[in-house]
């Protein structure tokens, strides 16, 4: 049994070794994002700013997984709200996030890619609980190393918190 066990974790291993020399697509990229946010989120802000990093294996000719995280800002608003004869006015602070997240890119053609990030955002800002965090995108690569995407951020606790951003992304 224990033989089994050696064998099958040595083949495992010698495959993805193989795997890994025939794909060596290993690739940081870094890049900065602006969006608007949405639903919910439209109510208290209507601008965000961020920035994205991730860290990708390439684990075949289509795909690549990888490591995702990065800082969004969405700045928070000041609303007036009149009732008859009574303004009230509401002031609401920027909501910051540092999303950690596994993603993963398919690749159809050399030049156009889509996928998700699926984790965590940790609120970073007093009073922010942060959220399950899914960020699905689809990218076009404008040059050899530029990067274009657009993406939908969403980060969910008790309610959701949503951003239709516009990034730029460059590989290293």
């Amino acid at each position: 049994m224990r033989k089994a066990f050696l064998l099958t974790l040595g083949l495992l291993v010698l495959s993805f070794s193989a795997m890994a020399q025939q794909v060596d697509r290993t690739r940081f990229k870094a890049g900065l994002q602006a969006g608007i946010p949405v639903g919910d989120a439209a109510d208290i802000s209507k601008f965000s700013v961020g920035l994205d990093m991730a860290y990708f294996w390439g684990v075949s000719e289509l795909v690549d997984a990888g490591l995702a995280t990065g800082f969004i800002n969405a700045f928070g608003e000041t609303n007036t709200v009149t009732v008859g004869n009574v303004t009230v006015e509401s002031e609401f602070e920027d909501f910051q996030f540092v999303p950690l997240a596994g993603a993963f890119r398919i690749y159809p053609t050399y030049d156009f890619n889509f996928g998700a990030d699926v984790g965590y955002a940790v609120g970073i800002n007093e009073g922010n609980e942060g959220g399950f965090y899914v960020k699905p995108s689809m990218g076009y690569n404008i040059t050899g190393n530029t990067e274009l995407n657009v993406s939908y951020i969403n980060i969910s606790n008790d309610g959701n918190f949503s951003i239709v951003a516009l990034g730029v992304l460059f590989l290293f």
